[in-house]
């Protein structure tokens, strides 16, 4: 049996590369040979993952694991967290300790994995939009090399105050709503900027959780302050916390109408702009877990 191993150089503080001939090693005591590419872009990745007649081990952090996915229905994949805060990793409970996380592959334990369809992507664990989202596919890479998950927070502090407000109207499997938001979670995950914001969610489980923080369309500064004490309390405690201002629901599939310039976060990936439909993808593919 042979294995591909695909990788992303740049992911986390590109340190992976020392460490090839290491994973070669270990990953050769299940396989019989271990084909190693270091890939170009996302766009490779998945058209390499796409090509596979073999189990696909990826390397690199949510948007290495979120390019692969767009190509693995129907196959294995294997995964070894390297980026800068693996939430994907987190949400499936894989080790982000690469020793362990080889253990997990070799072992052979594989579970079939929920995704969901969302503006034509495939995405793994978050569909957001609204405050400090952007701050995942904008901040630069040298500053997350250099300070790790510490920069996008510096990112969000300097772009993201005052919390800009903006319209939803949610259909979630029939329940609708409407209401003016600073947050929009749309999850199938656990994890998000590395806080367990859904920590009774599961990639497993056949469901979407849905975490609005509403705002009104004016808001003084009590209001503002207001919200900024919301997405604390969301990140800290998580999005089932009871607050009059966080709206929970749960569903299998989400429709959202916003504005056009409401633009969205795709697994830490910059995404479309505008309305989004997102429904869930049960047991999609199937991944070595713990």
């Amino acid at each position: 049996m042979n294995c591909l191993f695909l990788y992303n150089p740049n992911s986390g503080r590109g340190k992976l590369r020392a460490r090839l001939p290491y994973i070669e090693k270990r990953l050769s005591e299940k396989y019989s040979k271990v084909g190693i590419v270091a890939t170009k872009d996302a766009e490779d990745l998945t058209e390499r993952v796409k090509s596979a007649a073999c189990d696909v081990i990826i390397a690199g952090g949510d948007g290495t694991f979120h390019a692969a996915i767009q190509a693995a229905e129907g196959k294995t994949l294997g995964y070894l967290p390297s980026g800068t805060v693996n939430d994907a990793a987190r949400s499936l409970g894989i080790p982000r300790s690469l020793k362990r996380a080889l253990g997990v592959i070799l072992k052979g334990r594989s579970a079939e994995i929920d995704c969901m369809r969302a503006g034509g992507e495939c995405v793994s664990y978050v569909a957001a939009a609204g405050a400090f989202t952007d701050a995942t596919y904008n901040t630069p890479q040298a500053q997350k090399k250099k300070l790790g998950p510490l920069a996008y927070a510096l990112y969000g502090v300097r772009h993201d105050l005052p919390l800009k407000v903006f319209p939803v109207a949610i259909d979630c499997d029939g329940r609708t709503t409407e209401t003016d938001a600073v947050l929009v979670l749309i999850l199938n995950g656990r994890s998000v900027a590395g806080f367990p914001v859904n920590r009774e969610g599961s990639m497993r489980d056949g469901k979407l959780e849905v975490a609005v923080i509403r705002q009104v369309k004016r808001p003084n500064f009590f209001r503002r302050a207001g919200a900024l004490f919301s997405l604390g309390a969301v990140f800290l405690f998580g999005i089932r916390i009871r607050k009059r201002d966080i709206l929970f629901l749960q569903g299998e599939r989400v429709g959202i109408a916003t504005e056009g310039d409401v633009v969205w976060d795709f697994d830490g990936e910059k995404g479309p702009a505008g309305d989004l439909s997102v429904t869930l993808l049960p047991k999609h593919f199937r991944l070595y877990v713990p």
